[in-house]
């Protein structure tokens, strides 16, 4: 057998980094792809560990941090830098930390409610240099490490300039996953002194974006390979709507560029083992579903009623589709069902919804808060999930819905085009059918989306069989996994 046939056929070794991963830290949905994907790549067979920075909030809620004994030192500007490395494991995958308390030991990830911390751009070059030192430093053996939005996309940058002759660093292969475009890491040119590189690398075609720095921008350049969450939003950021202005490098990257669908942990989201609804529930017992429901409004304060119920949980943004949600919230309460909102966000919705609810307390019912358990408790309980994004990634919220029966009502973009398959009668009888979608984004279409949905729920016989339709779709890690071994396979070749 040829040596590169023995390659390809043994244990492929990952290094993820990232700047969050549950259960350490976590700010959103990165958090939970990563301590998901790190133990099913471990669980495959492949050789994996993950670097983060070591948060107060890490410190706070991990228990079993153990020390190295190492430190590694990194330029930063004209600042020789020193952090140490600490280690613990998630489901026997080695899980490294960089401690820089300087950077680190702080109450929040990258800012507080008054906007992002003015260092964000050391933080982060730190960061990233000194993942690299660790590897190092660690003996670690890998072929690629595997980088995680612009907090570690440097580091395909540095690999090829910086530590480009480095003999332990030689032939590491990078990837970089865009989790979300809109964030980029956009800093003022001048920190280009702290990257560490020289000036002839602050040009259009590399780090410079319209007079900034652009971590982002120099890992898609110099990455080996890129991916993103779903297929559908890997074409749609190389085009001028969604791509943020870095379609044009997107686009000359396109035959490097790949869609991989996130996964769910169907050991924390499923209605057979749920720990925080009240009746456990799956396909075959789909009645059960009804009391959580009644649970649901006993709750919330809503009259225990056979009206159809909405759920809705996200960030209280327009970009979730917000601004149409209250361009026609009378339409929606005037179908006499009962509407159940969770999440924070934007002021404005604060007070919209508050108000709302306030007039109108036997159908609505408006949680401003993060609340874990009832978020379960609403994916169980309502009978229908909206989510009309006018742009999503990937989105999570979606993939739970349709595993508790909850039929989730998109806007067919990114991740949600992905995974949800429009009612047709066709499609339902098929089994292929699984919620409801719209085409553009638009308050009169997701209206006329949600109605399409409450008249089919009037229809028992159809609604409880696309219910068990959208609970048969399997969007494990499992196979997000196999996807991702495949992608990691093909950059070793």
């Amino acid at each position: 057998m040829s040596g590169k046939s023995n390659r390809l056929s043994a244990k492929v070794n990952i290094c993820q980094v990232a700047s969050e991963m549950v259960p350490f830290a976590k700010t959103g949905g990165l958090a939970d792809v990563l301590g998901a994907l790190t133990p099913q790549l471990k669980k495959s067979g492949v050789n994996v560990t993950a670097f983060l920075p070591l948060y107060k909030q890490v410190k706070e809620n991990v228990s079993n941090l153990v020390s190295t004994g190492i430190t590694v030192k990194v330029k930063v500007g004209d600042n020789l830098v020193a952090g140490t490395i600490w280690k613990t494991q998630i489901q026997k995958a080695d899980v490294y930390f960089i401690q820089r308390d300087e950077y680190y030991q702080r109450d929040y990830l990258y800012g507080t409610s008054s906007g992002d911390y003015k260092d964000n751009a050391e933080r982060f070059i730190f960061f990233s240099r000194a993942v690299l030192e660790a590897i190092k430093a660690l003996g670690l053996k890998c072929d690629i490490i595997h980088c995680h939005d612009w907090q570690s996309a440097l580091i395909p940058v540095y690999l090829k300039t910086i530590y480009k002759k480095d003999p332990q660093l030689a032939g590491v292969k990078t990837v970089l996953t865009v989790h979300n475009l809109a964030y980029q890491g956009l800093f003022w040119h001048w920190d280009m002194k702290l990257v560490g590189l020289g000036w002839e690398y602050f040009n259009y075609k590399q780090l410079e974006f319209y007079g900034q720095v652009n971590f982002l921008k120099g890992g898609l350049v110099f990455a080996d390979m890129l991916s993103t969450v779903s297929p559908q939003y890997a074409k749609e950021i190389q085009t001028p709507v969604f791509g943020e202005r870095l379609d044009g490098v997107l686009r000359e990257r396109a035959g490097d560029l790949y869609g991989i669908i996130n996964g769910v942990d169907y050991d924390q989201w499923n209605p057979a083992l749920d720990k925080f609804i009240p009746v456990k529930y799956t396909g075959n017992k789909i009645a059960d579903k009804e009391k959580n429901k009644q649970a649901l409004q006993k709750k919330c304060g809503l009259p225990v009623t056979a009206a159809p119920m909405i759920g809705m949980i996200g960030r209280l943004a327009s970009q979730k589709g917000f601004d149409l949600v209250s361009e026609m919230f009378g339409e929606i309460i005037r179908t006499g069902c009962q509407f159940v909102l969770l999440g924070t966000g934007e002021e404005k919705y604060h007070q919209l919804f508050r108000e709302i609810a306030r007039k109108y307390p036997t159908q609505v019912s408006a949680n401003i808060a993060f609340d874990n358990s009832l978020a379960h408790l609403i994916t169980a309980g309502a009978d229908m999930f909206l989510m009309p994004s006018r742009y999503e990634p990937c989105g999570l919220n979606q993939l739970y819905a349709l595993k508790y029966g909850t039929i989730p009502i998109v806007h067919e973009t990114g991740g949600l085009a992905d995974s949800i398959n429009n009612y047709t009668p066709a499609g339902l009888k098929a089994g292929t059918a699984s919620g409801f979608s719209f085409k553009n984004y638009s308050a009169g279409e997701m209206m006329s989306c949600i109605k399409s949905a409450l008249a089919l729920y009037e229809d028992k016989k159809s609604w409880k069989q696309l219910m068990k339709n959208a609970m048969q779709q399997d969007f494990s890690w499992e196979h997000s996994g196999k996807e991702y071994i495949a992608l990691y396979r093909k950059l070793m070749k």
